[in-house]
């Protein structure tokens, strides 16, 4: 299986995991204060991470790509649109709408990250991953139909697709840094997105909880949001977003398991529907062959690399034969044939 597959079922599994996790905790705080908390206990801990990571590899001469000048427009409006804005119109949305609409319309980001991707960003796509993408939405919707869903005052729809466009949006801009470190670029935004919620709980008049509920949101946040979204973020470098997307969506199936084994609930119909439906939509996914001819543009960038067939360069540096490793390196020109995916070498048009 590809790493980046495995990057993105991680990442979804980790936070689908978290979703029942959460959902102990909703009823002792306010969901902007929740979210804040997860956000925090997510920057938090991957700040420790990448602190302690980089005390036992001061010395490594792989190193490890961090974020570059150039990336600070991308990483920071991926922050803004999806650690500020998407969380405010999410908590505005949720005041409006009821909980049954909601869960379905949040299923609203994995098309919309796709279509974005497809259409905005020119992101390779065909019939089957298409199919698939389908298969794998229709199979969120159906879990997160717990009743029919009365819409009621449509700005709360709108505010909801509105945060699930920002999440889109994010998505999508997080791919352009997608090279560089993913827990330094995980850490920012749940260290933004989680001081903001806060100050916005605060500012809204709510108390927070008691010690024991902030370290166990923050290890859920740490786990749920941290980590899946370092996988995340790995699974943007090899597969691009669309794929990456489609995959996540496979984490409400994850929370839904979860759920049937810790609090007891009992499956239905449609609980196997939407397994079936998943399963199929990433058996679309995983069986994918995409090759042609293809041009490679001259490309100067950093990120870990072993030197296969796309990086035959020299070191202008003193080298000493290991691989993977970290450097700033260009990319000549290159025309050949292979299977690939949309990923950091491989952004062409078609």
């Amino acid at each position: 299986m590809h790493k980046g597959v495995i990057y993105a079922l991680l990442a979804a599994a980790l936070f689908g995991a978290s979703t029942p996790f959460a959902k102990t905790l909703v009823g002792q705080v306010a969901p902007v204060t929740l979210a804040g908390m997860l956000y925090l206990g997510s920057g938090l801990g991957l700040l420790f991470w990448y602190v302690l990571r980089a005390v036992l590899t001061r010395k490594d001469q792989g190193g490890i790509a961090g974020l570059r000048a150039k990336d600070l427009p991308w990483l920071s409006g991926a922050v803004v649109a999806g650690g500020i804005v998407g969380p405010v119109l999410l908590m505005l949305g949720l005041t409006l709408t009821p909980a049954s609409s909601a869960s379905l319309l949040l299923n609203m980001e994995g098309v919309l990250t796709a279509m974005l991707a497809w259409f905005v960003f020119k992101e390779n796509f065909d019939k089957r991953i298409f199919i698939g993408m389908l298969l794998i939405v229709a199979a969120g919707i159906l879990l997160s139909w717990e009743q029919t869903p009365v819409l009621g005052v449509p700005w709360g729809a709108f505010a909801i697709i509105g945060a699930c466009l920002c999440w889109a949006i994010d998505n999508n801009l997080t791919r352009k840094v997608s090279a560089s470190d993913a827990v330094q670029i995980a850490g920012i935004k749940g260290l933004v997105a989680g001081t903001v919620n806060l100050l916005i709980a605060m500012g809204l008049g709510y108390s927070f909880p008691e010690t024991r509920t902030i370290l166990t949101a923050g290890v859920v946040g740490f786990c749920g949001y941290g980590l899946s979204l370092v996988m995340f973020v790995l699974a943007l470098r090899h597969l691009g977003t669309a794929r990456t997307g489609a995959y996540f969506s496979a984490a409400p199936f994850v929370g839904a398991v979860i759920s049937l084994l810790m609090l007891g609930d009992r499956p239905g119909i449609s609980f196997w529907i939407a397994a079936a439906l998943m399963g199929a939509g990433i058996w679309l996914h995983l069986t994918e062959s995409h090759g042609h001819l293809h041009e490679h543009e001259e490309l100067d960038h950093a990120h870990e690399h072993s030197h296969d067939e796309h990086h035959q360069h020299e070191h202008d540096f003193a080298w000493d034969g290991k691989e993977p490793h970290v450097h700033p390196h260009r990319h000549t020109p290159m025309t050949h044939a292979h299977p690939h995916f949309p990923d950091i070498h491989h952004r062409h048009s078609h």
